[in-house]
């Protein structure tokens, strides 16, 4: 663990200029080009033509989590603009239960323009369903770099999810240096999206269209999906020299039961559609290990630390690991697997479920470009240099790639 802890986070650097970053996708989204590689071998291609890299029977797993409108505004009487960016539930801190809440509901928030709200209410009158409805928001107490906030609004008709429809922002990453458009709502989500909950898309999935994902049935790819709510801290520079300093973001992730089965079924070994893919599908295992220390664990107790894979002996097999949680889920009664990771995965970690991955292009000296290099085993630089010399595009709404170490 100490290598991986002591990674030089300056090692993971290559030249990005503004103008190589997409800032808006193809008017075709499946039209992107595809970078293959393939034991160390680099070829590109477009990207309706990924079924043909892939194994009949393969399965293939996808994280239909849907961004919302977190971003909300309010002006104070002074003229103030103040941004409040939604980051998650806190009463109640269920995701379903807060979209579904009437009347009122918090949520752990970033503040913009926080020096101009010392305290007291923001309101504003709003415009939902042709109806005029007063919405406050009332910060709390601070949590690190969040606050509480109470939003109430005078309407037990409307939700939560109503208003942030109708009056919330679509978070576009910060990187693109725009406003968010209206084309965005459509763009920047998956065409599989549908489960509620990120301030980020998992944008290697906004590749894939209804042509793209018939070609895989037809193929014979089995397909499943998972939820990971893709959190603001996604965006999270590494600011420290080493990643030791650098601390991960929670997330949190939603496994049906049926996944379980399917992964058993294929061996334990999966293509992942996108990072927050791999991150919930690699998770699994540590999830397991906590069950069968505490068989009768509460899914709040079902977290994985930030070093976890990197401590300790992990000698369960993957399909142990598997086994051991669909035994949990039985006997707990359990349809869908609730639990939250914090995995970091850099050089120094063993895949044990990932075998085949689809993503995009990362920034420098990012978490993600880590996880890249250890899937790759250091191999990166090939990848990003062939990348940087055939004109592919990056980020979010860029080109994409499949990797098969």
């Amino acid at each position: 663990m100490e290598d991986t802890k002591h990674i030089k986070i300056s090692d993971f650097n290559y030249p990005l200029p503004d103008e190589r970053i997409a800032k808006f996708p193809l008017s075709e989204r499946d039209h992107s080009k595809l970078l293959v590689y393939r034991h160390g071998a680099v070829s590109e291609d477009i990207f309706t033509s990924l079924p043909n890299y892939l194994e009949k029977g393969e399965m293939m797993v996808f994280n239909n989590t849907k961004v919302i409108q977190a971003r909300l505004h309010f002006q104070k009487e002074t003229g103030a603009l103040i941004e409040v960016f939604c980051l998650e539930p806190a009463a109640p801190n269920d995701y379903a239960l807060n979209f579904q809440q009437t009347e009122r509901c918090s949520w752990l928030c970033m503040i913009g323009n926080l020096k101009k709200w010392k305290e007291g209410t923001l309101r504003r009158t709003v415009e939902v369903k042709g109806r005029e409805v007063v919405f406050t928001a009332t910060r709390k107490e601070a949590y690190g770099t969040s606050h509480w906030i109470d939003f109430d609004w005078n309407d037990a008709e409307l939700t939560f999810a109503d208003l942030l429809e109708a009056v919330g922002e679509l978070p576009i990453p910060p990187y693109l240096n725009r406003k968010s458009e209206e084309s965005d709502k459509r763009t920047y989500q998956t065409v599989y999206s549908k489960i509620k909950g990120s301030v980020a898309a998992p944008t290697a999935g906004l590749h894939f269209t209804e042509r793209v994902l018939k070609a895989l049935d037809e193929k014979g790819i089995d397909r499943e999906e998972l939820t990971l709510h893709v959190g603001a801290g996604t965006f999270k520079p590494v600011k420290s020299t080493e990643i030791e300093g650098h601390e991960m973001h929670t997330e949190y992730v939603s496994v049906k039961r049926s996944t379980f089965v399917k992964l058993l079924a294929h061996q334990c070994k999966t293509i992942a559609v996108g990072t927050t893919s791999v991150r919930t599908l690699e998770s699994l295992y540590y999830l397991a290990e906590i069950v069968r220390k505490n068989p009768n664990a509460e899914q709040n107790d079902l977290h994985v630390s930030q070093w976890t894979p990197y401590e300790g002996n992990h000698e369960m097999t993957t399909e142990e690991a598997i086994r051991t949680l669909l035994d949990y889920m039985d006997r707990h009664g359990l349809e869908t697997l609730h639990a939250s990771t914090q995995i970091i995965i850099a050089p120094g970690y063993e895949y044990r479920i990932v075998k085949k991955m689809v993503t995009n292009f990362h920034q420098p000296q990012s978490t993600l470009l880590l996880l890249v290099s250890a899937f790759v085993h250091g191999d990166w630089k090939t990848i990003y240099d062939y990348a940087l010399a055939h004109d592919f595009r990056f980020l979010s709404y860029g080109d994409s790639s499949l990797l098969i170490p």
